[in-house]
């Protein structure tokens, strides 16, 4: 009973049942939900059909990655969300030390939306901020234009792992 070849089995399986322990198959997206109705973001800032685009992304994520139909006609939806653009902005990351430019810019955009039950009038997520940032370099003909479209993709992105449950 105490050679090394049963100890080393003996902890194979302590070690296979305990990292078994905490694997769940449960679905990441509420079961409670079938479909989402993407209402048309605001947008306060100065840079125009940006919210077509975050609109248009998060519908897709949605399709994409997770169980729910994308509804056109909001009366027939499960659920539904929405929100506001409020911020579309340009910082500097990286200066040139001799000329004093901006080698590296980075565009971020900010979100605040909301997920809500039609069903309940239950807010699933309720006024949460949400930002994505995407990086460019003016010395490589990349521009700002570029860098917010890839800032609203990653903005969908980060909106739509909001829709997952908890853990």
């Amino acid at each position: 009973m105490n050679s090394p070849v049963f100890r080393f089995v003996f902890l194979a399986a302590l070690a296979l049942i305990a990292g078994c322990s905490g694997y769940s198959n449960q679905s990441l997206y509420s079961q409670d939900v079938k479909s989402v109705y993407v209402e048309m973001f605001e947008n306060t800032t100065f840079r125009r059909d940006i919210e077509y685009e975050l609109t248009d992304a998060i519908a897709k994520r949605i399709e994409a990655e997770t169980p729910y139909k994308i509804i056109s006609d909001r009366s027939r939806a499960d659920t539904i969300i929405s929100g506001k653009i409020t911020s579309l902005s340009a910082s500097t990351i990286s200066i040139e030390p001799e000329t004093g430019r901006a080698i590296e810019i980075q565009a971020e955009v900010i979100a605040n939306f909301n997920w809500k039950n039609l069903r309940t009038g239950e807010y699933l997520v309720e006024n949460t901020d949400v930002s994505a940032a995407a990086g460019y370099v003016q010395f490589q003909e990349q521009g700002f234009g570029n860098a917010a479209k890839v800032a609203v993709a990653r903005l969908a992105e980060r909106i739509v792992e909001l829709m997952q449950t908890e853990w």
